[in-house]
């Protein structure tokens, strides 16, 4: 099964909310290189995506939150890692974020703090105080396809693009395994 891409902004309901807002944010030189198509909502985790597809895992990007306290004060960022990679949370993202312990943000906080829907969380869109890590391998990818902020479609940029975004900068070694 291949997905049928068209421009973005040609399907505003394909985008959640935040997501949608980044993208009109965006100087259009950058928001005409997104595409979004649509998916099957239980086809929306990355294997069963690649699966059901045939694309290659390492054209997939997954973006997690992670958070940490230090002194009482909460630190939160975004990552973004290549499908058949995984984010170094201990040690890499860990220290950028100046915490002793980081971990996965729960489920739920996710979802209502980002306005996504769990199994779509993009880097676009995101609160303007995370900021967002990306693996410096993203960029060497001549696309790649992440969430839309929604179950039931994903975005497709030129990896280039992602450390391009507000808030992002690419990290060398954020990410562990291929």
């Amino acid at each position: 099964m291949s997905l049928r891409w068209v421009p973005a902004l040609e399907r505003p309901d394909l985008l959640a909310a935040p997501v949608l807002a980044a993208v009109h944010g965006m100087p259009s030189d950058l928001a005409t290189q997104l595409q979004v198509a649509e998916i099957d909502p239980d086809h929306a985790d990355t294997a069963v995506l690649v699966e059901q597809t045939g694309m290659a895992m390492e054209d997939m990007a997954n973006c997690i939150v992670v958070s940490g306290t230090r002194a009482g004060e909460e630190r939160v960022c975004a990552a973004l890692v290549l499908g058949h990679t995984r984010a170094d949370v201990n040690k890499a993202i860990r220290k950028l974020l100046d915490v002793r312990k980081a971990s996965f943000m729960a489920m739920d906080e996710a979802v209502q703090r980002t306005g996504m829907e769990y199994g779509g969380i993009t880097p676009f869109g995101l609160p303007d105080a995370w900021p967002v890590l990306v693996d410096s391998r993203v960029g060497d990818r001549e696309s790649i396809v992440i969430g839309s902020g929604l179950r039931r479609s994903k975005l497709r940029l030129p990896g280039s693009l992602a450390a391009q975004l507000p808030g992002a900068r690419a990290v060398e070694g954020l990410a562990l395994g291929a």
